[in-house]
């Protein structure tokens, strides 16, 4: 049996604001690290170690991966960090504030750019100054985003799990993914083989660990969020709301 740890990074000033991020390369809030620490604690609690991690080129999710690691005393493993563990790309809505552009637009069309599968939002003119042709640590990627859908997100996720993740699980390494609550739903969805309409419904609460066991030939036995039940289904529940007007 093998075994991973995913987790969300930490509430985001974004988070916070109810906008848009994607690419964007926010900060945690001191709320955001507080879960990073809670993260580590219930990790501790139920005797998890780790061998190394991965995580995105965000700050959101290096510094909640810091944070976890730094609780555990674990700052010492080996890290990897890719661009490909990056939060779906938002293309123009990034900065906007969800409930106003909901407000605009209407809850339906708000909730399909942000849940759907294959439908991405408007994307970012190729001059405008958010496209990540301007932010250097993307210089020596041939093709950039200016918008992604779940799909295209999946589509760069999963071969990085496949080449990259699986073959240090099946080595026998203890892995801890951090990530965006985008890139996690792409793997999830794949995992778990879950539709594209049922994956609309799943929402990935901030700083909750999630646990996934795997038979010897990698086949899901079992997903789950690690911590208090009610509190993580109240998590959801806020992540659930947030492109409505109210």
């Amino acid at each position: 049996m093998y075994e991973i740890v995913l987790i969300r990074h930490g509430e985001s000033e974004w988070n916070l604001a109810n906008r848009f991020t994607g690419w964007a390369d926010v900060d945690l809030t001191d709320k955001g690290v507080l879960e990073a620490k809670k993260a580590a604690q219930e990790l501790m609690k139920q005797g998890f170690m780790f061998d190394m991690a991965y995580t995105s080129v965000l700050k959101r999710a290096i510094r909640t991966l810091w944070t976890v690691l730094d609780d555990m005393d674990l700052m010492w493993i080996p890290v990897t960090r890719s661009w490909r563990l990056n939060e779906r790309h938002y293309g123009d809505l990034q900065g906007l504030n969800k409930a106003e552009t909901a407000s605009v637009h209407g809850e339906e069309q708000v909730l399909i750019w942000r849940r759907s599968y294959s439908i991405p939002p408007p994307p970012l003119n190729d001059k405008d100054q958010r496209h990540p042709s301007n932010d250097s640590r993307y210089s020596e990627l041939k093709k950039l985003p200016n918008v992604e859908s779940l799909k295209d997100t999946v589509e760069r996720v999963v071969p990085y799990w496949e080449k990259e993740i699986i073959p240090s699980v099946v080595s026998g390494k203890k892995i801890l993914v951090v990530a965006h609550g985008n890139s996690i739903r792409a793997l999830i969805k794949y995992l778990e083989d879950i539709s594209e309409d049922e994956i609309v419904n799943l929402n990935i609460p901030t700083g909750v660990p999630v646990l996934y066991r795997f038979t010897d030939k990698l086949e899901v036995l079992e997903r789950k969020f690690l911590g208090d039940e009610e509190e993580i289904k109240k998590a959801m529940e806020n992540v659930a709301s947030q492109g409505k007007t109210k």
